[in-house]
């Protein structure tokens, strides 16, 4: 009876060595994952200060400078995602289209996310309704004045395609296989939010207190930050960069909600401009999720599963 019992006893050894593997092996996953997020956001921001500045972030020769800087992680990026990501995800999908460059489903990926977003925002754009701005958007002369603007065209087209390009196309994935949906999608934020700060140096620099500098880069934190779990669900969802670009894109353009100037309006307006404002979360959250079913944007990456 000796030989069966030893027999028992190494199968279980075998099983408890090739668990421990596993675990190992998930553990280190996570690590290089969360490291290499940390490292690109690390990169990304130094990038934006390797140059030796006599102007501040809206003087175009510093505008164009960082022009340069974020275009080059976006050649450096990639790099750090392909050796980072599980050689079996590249096996199933190119690097491309795990980062969310792909035609299938590209037009939905552009309508459907900024249709979406613009249901949020119900309530900033019905004060541009009643003071006339949204008319001024009808006008050709404002894009093309605002395509020659450099701090328009850093808010509005190089700011999204490189945040996104970064921090949710090349962080997203690693963190996708590593963790579940959930976690991945609000661990994502952090790196972007947290990268945020360095406007605080900025800040003191035209003579802002440390305190007062600090409380407003951690209001732009928290609002980058729940931003970007918008994002990375997006991203997640549709499997488009573009869903991801186009949203970052218009609210940059539509910024922080202005409350001190709903309070401007005066009775019966104010209510009802408040009330839009609360419907149009409302309803942005019960079509969150319809609108971004994956089957729409034809979504079948492999960590595409129910939250």
């Amino acid at each position: 009876m000796q030989p069966p019992i030893r027999n028992i006893r190494a199968e279980s050894r075998d099983h408890e060595n090739v668990r421990m593997e596993h675990e190992n092996k998930a553990i280190f996953d996570c690590f290089l994952s969360v490291t290499t997020c940390f490292v690109l956001s690390v990169i990304y921001v130094s990038s934006l200060y390797v140059w030796n500045f006599q102007y501040d972030r809206n003087h175009p020769s510093t505008i164009k400078r960082r022009f340069f800087s974020v275009f080059v992680m976006m050649f450096v990026s990639p790099v750090f995602l392909y050796v980072a990501l599980n050689k079996k995800s590249l096996e199933k999908a190119s690097i491309w289209e795990i980062m969310g460059f792909k035609t299938q489903g590209l037009i939905q990926a552009f309508f459907i996310p900024w249709i979406l977003t613009m249901v949020l925002f119900m309530g900033p754009l019905c004060m541009q309704l009643i003071s006339g701005l949204l008319k001024v958007y009808t006008e050709p002369m404002y894009w093309i004045t605002n395509a020659q603007n450099l701090i328009w065209l850093r808010n509005h087209v190089v700011a999204p395609l490189s945040e996104e390009f970064t921090f949710r196309s090349c962080m997203l994935p690693l963190l996708l296989q590593s963790f579940n949906p959930i976690t991945a999608i609000f661990l994502c934020p952090l790196f972007f939010g947290v990268a945020h700060f360095h406007h605080m140096i900025e800040r003191m620099r035209k003579g802002l207190d440390f305190k007062t500098a600090f409380l407003i880069s951690c209001f732009h934190f928290t609002y980058t930050t729940i931003f970007g779990t918008y994002s990375a669900f997006l991203l997640w969802r549709t499997g488009h960069f573009m869903s991801t670009f186009i949203a970052h894109a218009f609210c940059n353009h539509m910024g922080v909600p202005d409350i001190q100037e709903l309070l401007t309006y005066k009775g019966a307006q104010r209510i009802g401009i408040f009330a839009i404002f609360i419907a149009g979360i409302l309803l942005w959250g019960c079509l969150l999720n319809p609108l971004t079913e994956p089957s729409i944007y034809e979504n079948n990456m492999i960590w595409n599963s129910k939250v």
